[in-house]
């Protein structure tokens, strides 16, 4: 059965458009060229418009699973699945938004850490986030749909200033093009799953969409703005970083801040990072409120909102103060750059499929 949401509490349909991108652009693209030339050399820009195609493919999978269930994903499992197996699976998204969460925060922390406060601690500063955040949360949809519309506004600056390395880019290192084999191309694109991750929360707020169906143009916008951004951002690496440069760049966007040259600015990073909190911020309210969302549809719980928020809080803060090292760090981004594709590629059309087959079956019968 769709759930019940009021008309004061959806957002117009193009509002999509910035919900989609907003997810799609954070703490991925500060260090993306690393990963991807790692796996594809000077080849790894192409992986990005391969990546960019299959999430439009997964985008459109997603809008014709959710206009015929007319609900979000709960509503999807309990139509195929049964109420409880349905919502196992449903608890098991929820979950992998609280998740992505602990990722974005303490990836973003680490950033922190190394390029502005080295003893900056991981636990005050992912409190003071967290209040911040479930304080956007607590304020309904609407609002955290107002912080992602304010955060690709605020984060358009940092495009304009990859002008300054272009000055020294030496288009050579794109050369020579499609050197590289189709599996270690995919296997780049796989990577890129991390930086495209997001687009999934629209499984909860479909709901909150008015003319839901209508909003699907305006989510492949965004996906492709999304795309144009990292592809922008990869040539832009390639170009300035040699190949051997970029395998050992963990960091390579924050990098290309550190040549940036302004009368008025001597260290432009600080002001990058400054302002990549507004879009970071967007990142954390949206799967935050994924989490909120979800555990309230599951268990009833938006009697108590503020005890919820307030165990949603305490169990992203303690995920983020345990990971204390690097190598956890990472790790995590790759578990969930696996669960990511997997979710993307596999379990998606699953559903589509699924579903597809019940309706058959059920008109078969009528």
């Amino acid at each position: 059965m769709q759930s019940f949401i009021k008309e004061n509490e959806q957002v117009s349909s193009y509002f999509v458009f910035f919900l989609v991108h907003s997810m799609q652009i954070g703490v991925g693209i500060l260090g993306f060229p690393h990963y991807i030339a790692t796996d594809a050399g000077n080849d790894g820009w192409i992986s990005v418009i391969l990546a960019g195609i299959g999430v439009h493919v997964v985008v459109w999978l997603s809008y014709k699973v959710l206009d015929k269930s007319k609900g979000d994903l709960i509503d999807v499992h309990a139509q195929l699945f049964g109420k409880w197996i349905g919502g196992a699976l449903s608890l098991l998204f929820t979950l992998y938004s609280l998740v992505l969460t602990i990722t974005v925060l303490r990836t973003f922390t680490e950033v922190v850490q190394v390029w502005v406060f080295q003893e900056l601690s991981t636990w005050i500063f992912c409190a003071v986030f967290l209040v911040i955040i479930f304080a956007f949360v607590s304020g309904g949809f609407r609002v955290v749909t107002g912080v992602c519309f304010l955060s690709v506004i605020y984060g358009l600056p940092l495009l304009i200033v990859n002008y300054f390395p272009l000055r020294h880019a030496r288009f050579e290192n794109l050369l020579p093009i499609l050197d590289h084999s189709m599996a270690e191309l995919l296997k780049a694109s796989q990577t890129m799953t991390l930086s495209f991750i997001g687009f999934e929360m629209l499984f909860f707020y479909y709901p909150f969409i008015k003319h839901a169906a209508a909003s699907q143009r305006w989510a492949h916008y965004g996906v492709l703005y999304s795309t144009i951004t990292y592809l922008i951002m990869a040539v832009v690496s390639f170009v300035y970083y040699s190949e051997e440069q970029l395998g050992k760049l963990i960091w390579a966007t924050m990098t290309l801040w550190k040549i940036v040259d302004l009368p008025f600015v001597e260290r432009f990073e600080y002001v990058g990072i400054a302002i990549w909190v507004t879009v970071v911020l967007s990142n954390l309210c949206l799967s935050s409120w994924g989490a909120y969302y979800g555990f309230n549809r599951l268990f009833s719980f938006s009697a108590n909102a503020r005890f919820t928020m307030a165990g949603l809080g305490l169990l992203m803060l303690l995920g983020c103060g345990f990971l204390t090292t690097r190598g956890q760090i990472d790790l995590l981004n790759s578990i969930m750059a696996r669960i990511g594709f997997y979710f993307f590629y596999a379990y998606i059309p699953f559903l589509f499929l699924i579903q597809w087959v019940v309706l058959k079956v059920k008109g078969s019968q009528r």
